[in-house]
């Protein structure tokens, strides 16, 4: 994926440039699941990105986005991530949810941490699927894990890109991101977490790597338990 955001067009400010990158995800019980969106921002000198909710209706019952993003934009993220000189460009968290056919809506709380190689996206979704169900929709192409005694499920999508400039946006193919699927319990009895990692060099991340992120991001996160 090009980052029109790191070569500005001659004549146009940098604050007139941005990058939008946007995963999607099949249909899955009946309704489509758009797992990654992040705005790019200039890379310029500065601390950490912190976490910014952009829902303020705190849900019930359910982990936030801003939980969420709290769990992911770990201080040793970018360790993790193989580029610990990167420190995070912007992290936010967001609650909302998916409608299905027959008027339900399930919570899909997300948040996203982006690097300057990386983006992060970790959402939880509160439906009645089991991962070896939902890995049976995703095709021939998802790999069965196991993620800390949990089931799992690891495949890839295909990135969107939209750039932002004076004349509008255009969008393109971008790159492939990772996803995996874990199960919020041992039985896989519904409910999944979903951890997605791109790069912004459009290169497919390395897998053995979004595991390592999944094993130490999961576990911090709000209700989740060992076994």
């Amino acid at each position: 994926m090009t980052d029109d955001s790191a070569r500005p067009e001659k004549g146009m400010s940098a604050a007139a440039q941005a990058i939008t990158a946007v995963v999607l995800v099949g249909a899955l019980a009946g309704g489509m699941w758009t797992i990654a969106r992040a705005d790019a921002q200039s890379s310029g000198k500065r601390g950490p990105a912190t976490c910014s909710a952009t829902d303020d209706a705190p849900p019930s019952k359910h982990v936030s986005g801003t939980q969420l993003c709290t769990a992911l934009n770990r201080p040793d993220l970018p360790a993790l991530l193989g580029t610990p000189e990167e420190p995070a460009q912007n992290a936010y968290g967001n609650d909302g949810s998916t409608e299905l056919a027959d008027g339900r809506k399930i919570p899909t709380p997300e948040a996203t941490v982006r690097f300057e190689t990386y983006t992060v996206k970790l959402s939880a979704s509160y439906d009645e699927l089991s991962v070896a169900g939902t890995a049976e929709l995703l095709g021939e192409t998802a790999q069965a894990k196991k993620v800390l005694g949990r089931a799992a499920a690891l495949y890839s999508n295909r990135t969107v890109a939209i750039s932002f400039g004076g004349d509008g946006a255009d969008a393109g193919p971008g790159g492939i991101a990772r996803s995996l699927l874990v199960a919020q319990d041992a039985k896989d009895s519904g409910g999944s977490y979903e951890l997605s990692v791109w790069r912004e060099d459009g290169m497919p991340p390395d897998d053995a790597m979004v595991l390592r992120v999944a094993e130490r991001v999961l576990p911090a996160v709000p209700g989740w338990t060992a076994g």
